[in-house]
């Protein structure tokens, strides 16, 4: 947030250790995975050995936030580093990711890097005459798939899928796999993180073979609704009822990732390639129950709600000889922070335009802790922590409400009127946001014509209604 979210110092050490080198990146991300739900995170019942191997061999994100509390503009943020209100995501199965934009396989391939996209895209549809969501979902506007958004290759449905044998589903109606601009037809059955990986590695091995650097963006369905895992994860939680197959099908991620992890060493690069994994958003359901069985390890709300429960996610960061090893690291980051972060490592000037994320690169390395506030926006509500502190702020009414994230982390005592200058302060950050974000959804950022597919329609009421 480089010019209107100028709050917390930012310390400006040289990141010449991480830039002497140019990494591979793995961009990983569950759907609807808990903050609660993973070994790593400390779940007593879900096994995720190779992720939990992963963490070991990098750092603990313990204060990781997804862009949004929703699916669709947290992926926005993941690729843009920008708040999907700039460019009209409002919230699930809406908007699009416009052409326009500037993404981290736009940047990459301008290094020469190969890209990849693997599982959910969920930012536009992949075909101008249907939609996995309908007519409604005006397929021909919101046109907008990986293959023309800056990656080589891809295999991604629109939206989400049965997490084993997803083809047999009547989520997979309209909403199948396409691969590379065409509609898959073979290696469909069976567990879909399997079938996601089976794309995801041969890609790798591709571009290992042909000496070139890579991202390589593998976003699963699990644990998305309908959550649904094979026989043989179901029989690792015999007697846990309807919630085997949530524990199930985070397992069978799990060994995906563990596949990926030993391939990469088998290859020789795994040293050199940056992995980051996280969920988009907190777990489905108004409590853990049934096949919605997530968890949030204490942490207020769940998906869709801008408290902690609904944004803050597992997460892990790993680069050998860069990010220390059995490491925790406590100061809040962001999917926002992936693009800064990037163009930081690889020297990469961005284009002149707003951007909410931060360069994080020295807190990864350990060097500081130091960070831009991070902003959250969904419906009338937004929010924004700085420091210790978040403010949620809804319609900018006098209702504000303050927690101390440190001190209370489950975000029972609001402390706005113990801290009316901090409300103040935040308030006045949250208003130029606002601002700024009405000019880019007009398209003041970009060059050229730009015609935004939605008008400027914060409202909740149909935001709650489209999000069921």
């Amino acid at each position: 947030m480089r010019s209107f979210l100028a709050i917390a110092a930012l310390v400006s050490c040289s990141t010449a250790t991480m830039a002497a080198e140019r990494p591979n990146v793995v961009l990983l991300m569950c759907d609807d995975l808990g903050y609660g739900d993973t070994g790593f995170n400390g779940h007593e019942i879900i096994q995720t050995p190779h992720l939990d191997s992963l963490a070991r061999q990098g750092a603990v994100l313990t204060n990781f936030h997804s862009g949004d509390a929703v699916c669709s503009p947290t992926r926005g943020t993941c690729l843009t580093g920008r708040l999907p209100y700039r460019y009209g995501i409002w919230f699930a199965n809406a908007g699009h990711l416009p052409a326009q934009e500037y993404t981290i396989p736009r940047m990459l391939k301008e290094q020469r890097y190969t890209t990849g996209h693997f599982g959910k895209w969920h930012l536009g549809t992949l075909s101008r005459e249907f939609s996995s969501k309908g007519p409604k979902r005006n397929p021909a506007a919101n046109y907008s798939p990986p293959w023309e958004r800056g990656y080589d290759q891809s295999f991604v449905t629109e939206s989400a899928v049965a997490t084993w044998n997803p083809v047999e589903h009547s989520r997979y109606q309209n909403n199948y796999y396409f691969e590379n601009g065409e509609q898959a037809t073979e290696n469909l059955d069976g567990d879909d993180s399997r079938v996601i990986m089976d794309r995801a590695i041969p890609f790798v091995e591709q571009a290992v073979r042909q000496e070139e650097k890579f991202l390589a963006v593998i976003w699963f369905h699990a644990p998305h609704v309908p959550v649904i895992a094979g026989p043989e994860y179901l029989a690792k939680y015999e007697g846990h009822g309807e919630a085997a197959h949530y524990y199930g099908c985070i397992t069978a991620v799990d060994d995906q990732v563990g596949r990926l992890t030993e391939k990469l060493k088998s290859l020789g690069v795994f040293e050199d390639t940056l992995i980051f994994f996280c969920s988009d958003n907190g777990p489905e359901g108004r409590k853990p129950q049934g096949r919605n069985a997530g968890t949030t390890d204490g942490l207020r709300g769940r998906k869709r709600s801008q408290y902690e429960g609904g944004v803050r996610v597992p997460a892990i960061a790993c680069w050998p000889g860069h990010i220390s090893a059995e490491s925790r690291i406590d100061v809040p980051l962001s999917t926002l922070d992936y693009l800064p972060t990037l163009a930081s490592i690889l020297d990469v000037d961005l284009p002149d335009r707003p951007i909410d994320g931060d360069d994080v690169s020295e807190i990864l390395a350990g060097r500081s802790q130091a960070r831009e506030p991070i902003p959250f926006r969904v419906a009338n509500t937004a929010s924004v922590i700085a420091g210790d502190f978040k403010l949620v702020l809804r319609d900018f009414s006098s209702h504000a409400e303050l927690y101390n994230l440190r001190r209370d982390r489950a975000e029972e005592h609001n402390i706005a009127t113990q801290y009316p200058e901090k409300v103040e302060e935040l308030t006045e950050v949250l208003k130029q946001l606002e601002d700024s974000t009405k000019r880019s959804h007009a398209g003041e950022d970009y060059a050229g014509d730009f015609t935004p597919v939605d008008s400027w329609r914060p409202m909740e009421k149909e935001t709650r209604k489209k999000q069921k």
